[in-house]
């Protein structure tokens, strides 16, 4: 069959795009070519509405096999021996947002209380934010970072829940670069009452590669995304105790979606067997050096940090003090050839259309094989492109080069 020959045009300029520039987009990153093989596999061919064995479908043989396996991979790469045969997983969720929402439609009543950060705290849109479903089927009460320090106040958080009484307390989210204590939030809920739901979309990579705390086995729900510091394809994981499956399953199938994309489970499974290797695990600890080192250097160009720094893959950067609002920043930076985004920060003034900062993250350039080194000099490019307030052609063309040394896979 003859092929699309703009589609392909695109295709090719896509690639070019990518490998010639530098992706500091924290929610992106490459997938192997093994992921890529197993997502463009045969088993985009097949429907298969249901659970395994349980499917309205003929031919299931080898698909409810693959489901099965890759639950169990689920299980293998985020929870310990001791918890696996009390929690539950479901790889069938398309994406995070619907994944979150599935989950929140079977454990709660619309109009229920859920207590989540702040959207322009760091937060997500799925969380309750108001032009979500998820905001406007519950009532949401925020908690906040501290002001002086950008931190998650836990004491605060603690009597936010007992003063409102939250049916649901999220925690895990899209801007917030530093550690979270799931056991502390696990006892707070305990002392509400409130079901905890741990959304680790960002940082299931990090806990895959144990460099980052597991919210498992505090929470009652985990979700997750598959494609961030997981490296996976684009979908989504529910893991949750064994005795809510009956309430949150169903949900995700027949309640919002149909048949479920088998061939994006295929290469969910070959991203959970290469997060279970050493070689998976040194590259999450690369990750989080690259953050630490490219954080400390921006701090040495007088950039300030939202909490001071990070202990993952995230980087924040508030940029009131450089003149300059993230959205200019990300244009700016994006014609130099460092592709990132603008963010609101905690307590911005700006609105979210033109917020006051913008956020790195290091997963897809740790993939390309960069270190340290590497994010010292970008870094640099990065203040030099700021002070200038527009494109440098020259560090363009330098990035170029460097792209060359650390080909995508």
């Amino acid at each position: 069959m003859e092929k699309d020959r703009q589609i392909f045009n695109l295709i090719k300029n896509e690639e070019k795009r990518q490998q010639e520039t530098l992706d500091l987009i924290a929610s992106e990153n490459y997938p192997s070519k093994a992921v890529r093989e197993a997502l463009s596999s045969i088993f985009v061919a097949k429907y298969s509405e249901g659970r395994p064995f349980k499917r309205y479908y003929a031919g299931m043989e080898n698909v409810d096999k693959l489901e099965t396996l890759v639950q169990e991979k689920v299980k293998e790469v985020f929870l310990s021996p001791k918890d696996r045969n009390y929690f539950s997983v479901n790889v069938q969720p398309l994406s995070g947002s619907p994944a979150n929402y599935a989950v929140l439609r079977a454990l709660l009543n619309k109009g229920d209380k859920i207590l989540s950060l702040a959207l322009p705290q760091g937060g997500h849109l799925s969380h309750g934010a108001p032009v979500s479903l998820t905001g406007m089927d519950f009532k949401i009460v925020n908690y906040y970072l501290d002001k002086k320090t950008g931190l998650l106040d836990y004491k605060e958080i603690e009597k936010i829940a007992l003063r409102e009484k939250p049916k649901m307390i999220i925690c895990g989210f899209s801007a917030y670069p530093r550690k979270i204590d799931f056991k502390e939030f696990r006892r707070i809920s305990d002392k509400v009452k409130a079901f905890l739901v741990a959304d680790i979309a960002h940082i299931a990579g990090l806990v895959a590669g144990k460099v980052f705390p597991n919210p498992l086995p505090f929470a009652d729900v985990v979700t997750t995304t598959t494609h961030k510091t997981l490296r996976g394809p684009r979908g989504a994981l529910i893991i949750c105790r064994k005795e809510l499956e009956e309430k949150i399953f169903p949900k995700v199938f027949p309640g919002l979606q149909g048949g479920p994309h088998n061939h994006t489970i295929c290469a969910i499974g070959q991203a959970l067997e290469e997060a279970s290797s050493s070689q998976f695990r040194e590259y999450t600890k690369q990750i989080v050096l690259n953050a630490k080192v490219l954080a400390k250097e921006l701090q040495k160009y007088g950039f300030i940090l939202v909490s001071g720094g990070t202990d993952s893959h995230l980087i924040l950067v508030d940029l009131t003090c450089k003149g300059i609002d993230g959205r200019e920043a990300q244009e700016i930076l994006e014609k130099s050839g460092i592709v990132a985004n603008k963010n609101a920060v905690p307590f911005d003034q700006l609105p979210p259309s033109r917020p006051s900062g913008i956020r790195f993250g290091t997963a897809a350039l740790t993939t390309r094989g960069m270190k340290e080194k590497e994010m010292e000099t970008i870094a640099s490019w990065i203040n030099q492109v700021i002070e200038r307030k527009k494109p440098s052609l020259k560090i363009k063309k330098e990035i170029k080069k460097l792209c060359k040394k650390f080909p995508i896979p």
